[in-house]
Formats: C-alpha cells, structure tokens, sequence
C-alpha cells in the first residue's frame, strides 16, 4: 500500500479552484474569470461591500447583492458597472448583470 504524502502547508483556495476552473472552463471562457479578481477595483469599496460576483451564464454575470436596497440601487446602474468590467478587463465580455438577494 503506498503510503500518503502530508502537505503542512496551506494552499489558498482562490488558488486551487483557479486551477481546477482553468481545467473545466472552456478557453473561452477563461478570461470572465478575471471578474472575481477586477471587481473591487472596477466597482469600488461601496459597491463591492455589498454586492460580488457569483456565477456566470454564457454573457450574462449573477451578482449576488446584501438586501433589497442594493439590488434595486445596482439596477440603476446596471450598464455603467458592465462598463467599468469591461474596461477593466480589457474585453467587452460581460452583456448583461442579473442581481439577486445572496451571500456576499
């Protein structure tokens, strides 16, 4: 029986799932990934305090936002946050942003 090697150190898990995402994720894909790294910067502390990304589907970018407030104040300005993630990502690959109530 081969005998398991032990790792003591700890690996960040933003690390692992990058790998296993890179694995899964069509290349395609590979750069809306850059989103969870962008966002505080592209959408400021306010925002980011209360709102972050959690899913995509196809173009479209699931954020999930603290209370109905938010979700009714980040519809507003739906098309300037698409703006600035693009911008900050250098590709116009996000189209549109779907808000709904979620951990944060």
């Amino acid at each position: 029986m081969k005998k398991r090697r032990t790792n003591k150190k700890f690996t960040n898990i933003g690390d692992v799932l990058g790998r296993v995402l890179h694995q899964y994720r069509p290349m395609t894909d590979q750069s809306l990934i850059r989103v969870w790294d962008l966002w505080k910067a592209a959408v400021g502390d306010a925002v980011s305090a209360n709102a972050s990304p959690a899913a995509f589907r196809g173009r479209t970018l699931l954020v999930h936002v603290s209370n109905s407030t938010w979700l009714h104040h980040l519809r507003f300005l739906e098309k300037d946050l698409i703006a600035k993630l693009n911008e900050a990502m250098g590709q116009g690959e996000v189209q549109k942003i779907q808000f709904k109530i979620g951990p944060v």
